[in-house]
């Protein structure tokens, strides 16, 4: 490559927490493939070594010892390209770290300067902040590597690299996706590059962990804050692009902005050796033509992100095949074609459970859903064991009416049914209920909240409606059956029964929860928006009671700004009253 010029690499990759041989294996990979086609660099996500996050393995010291081996055998494998990886390293503290590896050893490494501790991140339970920041330069270009946080600042590090004249920053990323991450994400990026007049290389980490979903969408930003390149979203690639810089970017003279750090502590930039890392000449070099990869929006994205997180959590915790209840609702029928979409159709098996109060729609339904997604349907009718319950109960209910009781001795038979099917068989239990019904408690615990992964329990029952309508839209056919679609939703444990005897209308609830419970506002400020104050107060009471029902559920796919789970942790014994 001609001198003030970078062949780069980014390698979006999908590690697997804690599995750091198959992560080094990944990341040798992507070295190897990178060199063969004449990179200077390759970048890889934060924390590449580990998987992202790591949690509480980061508490075992053989854990992080065995990690820094696999970051020096990495490391080794370095002749003639530079790799940069995120890694757990280690003296006194912990620190998230990224190597910078070259011709087979680590010539330094930058430790993460802003720790986030919000939402669904707790870093500073785990690792010490970095204290200094480098600037190296690779075939005349200076380069800046920082790692995720890092880059949200507009001060230090960054200010201080692009001080000690950076052309070139490479950002190593495990961003987690939710709506609207995307664009905002991209927006600081482009204030960033432009304001420093920086080239950007922000590399994402790709997959599910947990409840987790890290998009990709790896991309690169020019120093006018205008997009280059973007790697696909949701997806594993190896993207490769040329960077002509402009190596005549001076020292700036001005004073760095305010640190949050005491002068004492404020860090200090140095400037590594040369490093020559290419030894092909141009002609053995053929351009690279960019390509911007679009990013999905709307539900498509919603759905991907749904696909993405059930495959991986699924494959990940090593099983094959996965077990859904279907009803005939609308719900299952969604978590059903999102598990045919992630594991194909012969790893996932219906389970109808009919009982007196299941309609022939019910049932003619979930045969339909069933045969379009080519699956395998069991049938276990519920009546007789239902009955048997009740006359076991009899003298223990004697006196009383029926009530939520015996609806909830059905749901609960349906739970022992899936787990038993599923101990007997080892497929995971995928559990239907979305985010509207996990909200208000409109699910029964042990019952239909049973399983091992809740798909949608980050989805709002609107938005239920529209990826059905969306996975018959994009599939060019009707796979999730149209009565589905258009029938009033129902639970089906008594005679006629709707969901609207006991809540608002979705198109009601969902607002007022998402004003409650992603955006924190009082009941006052909901009630000032125009909703009725006794259907707030409803709903709000509804939310805050059923705190121990969501503890115990199991953890589900995060698409919205603040899910339950890691974002949101209230106290179980709790005692404040909104109004």
């Amino acid at each position: 490559m001609p001198k003030g010029a970078l062949r780069i690499a980014i390698a979006q990759i999908n590690p697997t927490v804690g599995d750091l041989r198959s992560n080094t294996s990944l990341i040798l990979k992507h070295i190897t493939q990178a060199r063969s086609a004449g990179a200077n660099i390759v970048a890889f996500p934060e924390l590449a070594v580990t998987g992202y996050p790591p949690e509480d393995l980061l508490l075992k010291p053989h854990f992080v010892k065995e990690n820094i081996e696999a970051c020096n055998e990495i490391a080794a494998s370095t002749q003639n390209i530079t790799a940069v990886y995120g890694f757990i390293e280690m003296d006194t503290h912990l620190y998230n770290s990224a190597a910078i590896a070259h011709d087979g050893k680590i010539i330094a490494t930058h430790r993460k300067y802003h720790l986030p501790n919000y939402g669904v991140f707790d870093e500073q339970r785990y690792f010490n902040p970095g204290t200094s920041c480098n600037v190296f330069t690779i075939n005349g270009v200076k380069v800046g590597i920082n790692i995720c946080e890092d880059i949200w600042y507009p001060q230090e590090p960054i200010s201080l690299q692009c001080a000690a004249g950076a052309a070139v920053i490479v950002n190593l990323n495990g961003s987690p996706f939710h709506i609207g991450k995307l664009k905002a994400r991209e927006n600081m990026l482009a204030a960033r590059s432009s304001e420093n007049k920086v080239h950007i290389v922000y590399v994402n980490l790709v997959g599910g962990q947990d409840e987790l979903v890290f998009d990709g969408a790896s991309v690169v930003f020019t120093s006018t804050g205008k997009i280059l390149t973007r790697a696909n979203q949701f997806e594993e690639e190896l993207l490769i692009f040329d960077l002509d810089c402009d190596t005549k970017i001076e020292l700036s003279n001005k004073e760095p902005a305010q640190s949050k750090y005491s002068r004492e502590q404020e860090p200090e930039w140095s400037i590594a050796e040369n490093i020559h890392v290419s030894n092909y000449s141009p002609n053995e070099l053929p351009s690279i033509q960019t390509r911007k990869r679009p990013h999905y929006s709307g539900v498509e994205e919603v759905y991907r992100s749904l696909v993405l997180g059930t495959r991986d959590y699924v494959q990940k915790c090593g099983f094959n095949s996965v077990l859904v209840a279907l009803s005939g609702g609308i719900d299952s029928s969604l978590v059903a074609a999102i598990a045919v979409d992630a594991l194909g159709p012969g790893n996932v098996i219906g389970l109808s459970m009919p009982s007196a109060y299941s309609s022939k729609g019910s049932t003619t339904d979930t045969e339909g859903l069933a045969e379009n997604l080519h699956i395998r349907l069991e049938t276990i009718p519920i009546q007789g064991i239902f009955d048997a319950m009740r006359d076991a109960l009899t003298l223990q209910f004697k006196g009383t009416v029926s009530d939520t009781t015996e609806e909830n001795m059905q749901s609960r038979i349906r739970g022992d049914l899936v787990m038993s099917m599923s101990n007997k068989f080892g497929w995971l239990v995928l559990t239907t209920g979305n985010k509207s019904e996990m909200a208000v408690g409109y699910a029964t615990i042990y019952g239909d909240m049973a399983g091992g992964f809740a798909v949608i329990k980050d989805v709002p029952k609107v938005m239920v409606y529209d990826l059905c309508k969306h996975i018959n839209f994009r599939a060019g056919t009707e796979i999730i059956p149209q009565s589905v679609i258009e029938k009033p939703p129902s639970a089906e444990l008594k005679p006629d029964q709707k969901d609207s005897d006991t809540l608002p209308s979705y198109d009601i609830l969902d607002p007022i929860l998402e004003q409650y419970i992603e955006r924190d506002k009082s009941y006052r400020e909901i009630k000032d928006m125009g909703f009725d104050p006794e259907t707030v107060k409803q709903i709000i009471n509804l939310v805050d009671k059923s705190e121990y029902k969501r503890r115990q559920s199991p953890p589900g796919v995060k698409i919205t700004p603040k899910n339950f789970g890691r974002d949101r942790r209230m106290p179980i014994s709790n005692r404040y009253k909104p109004f």
